[in-house]
């Protein structure tokens, strides 16, 4: 190989890596520019409506949602947390952790060190949520007034702390009295500035849900008329108070709903007879303490209905993230999606239920969000639910606490970021390179062609001393 050909390909090797390298860094300047160009963040309200499936936005007519999330972003299912229950789920939402991280299981729940009880009518000892810090707590050391309403957990003290506004939970306050207090607390007064971040609760569809099931219609559009005519509500009182276009707004759920029936029990007694466990909590995840030989009481368990499922704590498989906590008991028995734990009879508590698998679409929420942060008319299919606590702590400006989430696809809903494909990106590069170790082997062959061309006629001496002729052997 000449010099000049070795001096091309070095050339060539040195363009590619600019190339490569300046591609990188762009993304990654532009990445940079975006983050250090936000100025103070607009407020945020996080509101939720219990029990929302995701696919109710497809099976039923919601206007005012629709026209929300045409003007913003709408994922159109969350993947939550196991158990999807309310209480574990509202949690993850504001903390950005599994159930197995902060502590909040279940709807009812034993903690073997302090010996207690928790029950969702009696929820308030602040032991149970002090492994994790929600949201309108971190975001107080930023130095923003916070507020929540009757939202899971809101009125207890969380490590000596509540948000600077909060109602002990009340279900006759009605949404639009709820509503109305978030956007004073928003607008502020002479006296202190407005809240920065807000936490609304609602009980509904997830109440007519357990009544009437989600596959009776006629009751859940009733229901969702109701739900969709408070959204209105609130983007009207939004307008009215001139917060619309100035705050960020998240409409989501904790959890989807799926039919039960009264063909579809499985009772426990039917096993095991009651004096071999301690029942912690029913259905559809039972948890339960063996009073006797636990191999002997799993054994009967994993045998008891082909639509449930026993598990040992240690063996609780790791995608549910619900193994590394104490609350969580020695045996869980998890039923089948449709399918109700009793101990015993042919009562059926409620014709739709939720806390199944949580990778059960019907388990799935939805995620709708507008605002002068978001995009406009984006959509995007699903999202793990605990990276809306990042997404959250990114649009406060607030350093996030230890969390199970990520903003890697959550950034997708900005309106100021550049949303990056990864195979795409990747692809380019690949490209790239493709192209310009093509173009290296043609210089390479052009130049091999050059140099084996046609040569000057030369003479070949021959050597009369050389006695190695090989024709003369």
């Amino acid at each position: 190989m000449t010099a000049n050909q070795v001096l091309i390909e070095k050339l060539t090797f040195r363009m590619l890596l600019r190339i490569v390298l300046g591609f990188l860094c762009g993304v990654r300047a532009l990445a940079t520019e975006n983050n250090t160009a936000q100025q103070r963040p607009p407020p945020l309200l996080l509101v939720s409506f219990d029990g929302f499936r995701a696919d109710y936005l497809r099976r039923f007519d919601m206007p005012n949602l629709n026209h929300l999330y045409s003007q913003g972003v709408l994922v159109e299912q969350l993947t939550n947390v196991f158990v999807t229950k309310t209480f574990p789920n509202h949690y993850s939402l504001v903390t950005g952790l599994f159930a197995e991280s902060h502590g909040i299981l279940a709807s009812n729940m034993y903690d073997p060190i302090s010996k207690k009880h928790f029950r969702t009518s009696n929820d308030t000892d602040p032991m149970w949520w002090s492994q994790a810090e929600p949201l309108w707590l971190t975001a107080l050391d930023s130095g923003y007034k916070t507020a929540a309403v009757m939202w899971p957990g809101s009125d207890v003290t969380i490590r000596n702390r509540t948000a600077t506004h909060f109602f002990p939970y009340d279900s006759k306050v009605t949404f639009e009295q709820r509503l109305k207090n978030v956007t004073e607390w928003i607008l502020g007064n002479k006296k202190e500035p407005g809240v920065m971040f807000a936490a609304l609760y609602w009980e509904e569809p997830d109440g007519s849900g357990h009544r009437f099931g989600p596959d009776n219609t006629t009751a859940m559009q009733k229901a969702l008329k109701e739900v969709d005519d408070n959204i209105g509500l609130l983007m009207s009182e939004l307008k009215r108070t001139g917060l619309l276009g100035h705050v960020n707004v998240l409409i989501t759920s904790d959890h989807g709903m799926a039919q039960c029936s009264e063909e579809r029990l499985i009772r426990l007694n039917d096993c095991l007879h009651p004096d071999n466990y301690t029942l912690v909590d029913l259905t559809p995840v039972a948890a339960l303490i063996p009073q006797k030989d636990a191999d002997v009481i799993f054994g009967i368990l994993s045998k008891c209905h082909k639509h449930m499922t026993a598990y040992v704590k240690n063996a609780i498989p790791d995608r549910l993230h619900y193994r590394n906590n104490e609350r969580v008991q020695p045996i869980i028995l998890v039923a089948d999606e449709g399918w109700t734990i009793i101990q015993q009879g042919n009562k059926l508590p409620r014709l739709g239920d939720h806390g199944y698998d949580n990778s059960l679409p019907s388990m799935h929420p939805f995620l709708a969000a507008t605002g002068p942060s978001f995009r406009q008319g984006y959509r995007t299919s699903s999202l793990q639910s605990v990276d809306i606590y990042p997404l959250m702590c990114h649009l406060l400006s607030v350093p996030p606490r230890p969390n199970n989430g990520t903003l890697y696809q959550a950034r997708c809903l900005l309106a100021d970021e550049t949303c990056w494909d990864v195979p795409l990106v990747v692809g380019l590069v690949v490209g790239v390179l493709l192209v310009l170790s093509t173009l290296t082997v043609l210089i390479r062959l052009l130049s091999y062609r050059r140099s084996s061309g046609p040569r000057a006629f030369q003479r070949l001496q021959i050597d009369d001393d050389d006695d190695d002729d090989p024709l003369l052997e």
